[in-house]
């Protein structure tokens, strides 16, 4: 366990500012979007429809390049946290599996299986003789209980 290195709470708390961080990305977003379908309206009620939705397309690529270059390295830094994070979870299940007392839990309970298993294999043992040994006991109930 002495390898053994743990999430810390900064790695969870940069994780969840990361995904703040994202949220306000994709509102921006969404009101860049907003804007496009609301000036791409106005651009039909004029002459020069092309020419405005050019412009109108334009502006929103304008708006939208810085955003989508801050969304990619927020979930980029994201992603690489994430997988720290089960790395080290996935460490730590392991560090738990070697663990002398999960080892000896893990053999008791294999050893209680076990004994489960005969003991319901000689109780169907039982059962099936019973079976066999059920007409002689019927004859020998009919014999035994016969009035005078």
């Amino acid at each position: 366990m002495s390898g053994l290195v743990l999430a810390t709470p900064a790695e969870e708390a940069e994780l969840e500012q990361l995904t703040k961080i994202e949220q306000e990305l994709e509102l921006q977003r969404e009101w860049v979007e907003y804007r496009l379908k609301r000036d791409s309206a106005v651009c039909y009620q004029k002459f020069w429809v092309n020419y405005c939705l050019r412009d109108v397309r334009a502006d929103y690529r304008k708006e939208l390049d810085p955003i989508r270059a801050q969304e990619v390295a927020v979930r980029e830094a994201q992603r690489i946290l994430r997988e720290s994070l089960k790395n080290q979870d996935d460490i730590k299940r392991a560090a738990d599996r070697a663990a002398p007392e999960k080892a000896a839990e893990r053999a008791a309970n294999q050893r209680e299986y076990e004994e489960k298993q005969k003991d319901a294999a000689a109780r169907a043992a039982d059962l099936e003789q019973r079976r066999k040994d059920a007409p002689k006991r019927a004859q020998e109930n009919k014999a035994g209980t016969q009035l005078d």
